[in-house]
């Protein structure tokens, strides 16, 4: 099982004091989506321009939703165990990390799987946003008018699921055959050198 993950915040960087304002999990049972996680989270600040044009949560609107100490255990028991896959995996566990501390929790310790590292290793030199990725793959991006942390996840299991083309059994095949050739090919060389 694996999670994908989304988070949404007050601004770019949590050493200005940025917090989370919504989190949102898709969990996938062999690539098949089967539960959600999703909250809005009151970030105890106000969020920032650059934040609302990319999400449009109001100060107003998340001033009365629900504080990160007050669903963390809920969060930590849905992603407990399972691989995070997450696009730009380095600045929401940075977030996600700083809400733990700040409370007094321990940091993430789940394997990550960045979509982007993932894109940028598939796609060299071309862009690897979602969006980008969505055009690529030919998957139906017009619902993310805002960015949201849901929609997001949901936009990021269909890239994700074509990322890794679902042949790493036979991409695992190829890699044992080559390793076989070189095998016999070194074994001929030492039988010609010898």
């Amino acid at each position: 099982k694996e999670i994908v993950l989304d988070t949404e915040t007050t601004g770019i960087s949590i050493k200005d004091g940025h917090r989370i304002v919504e989190i949102g999990c898709i969990e996938l049972d062999n690539l098949v989506p089967i539960n959600k996680f999703h909250t809005y989270l009151n970030p105890e600040r106000k969020v920032s321009e650059k934040a609302f044009e990319v999400h449009g949560y109001s100060d107003d609107f998340l001033s009365k939703q629900k504080k990160f100490s007050e669903i963390v255990k809920d969060f930590l028991s849905f992603i407990d165990g399972k691989n995070l896959i997450i696009h730009n995996a380095e600045f929401d566990i940075s977030h996600l990390n700083n809400e733990l501390s700040l409370i007094g929790e321990s940091k993430i310790n789940n394997k990550i799987i960045d979509t982007l590292e993932l894109a940028r290793s598939k796609f060299p030199g071309s862009s690897s946003s979602l969006d980008a990725l969505c055009k690529r793959y030919r998957i139906d991006n017009s619902k993310r008018e805002k960015h949201t942390a849901l929609i997001d996840c949901e936009l990021l299991t269909k890239v994700y699921i074509n990322l890794i083309d679902q042949k790493e059994p036979s991409l695992d095949f190829l890699s044992k055959n080559e390793n076989t050739n070189s095998l016999k090919i070194n074994k001929a060389c030492l039988l010609y050198t010898s």
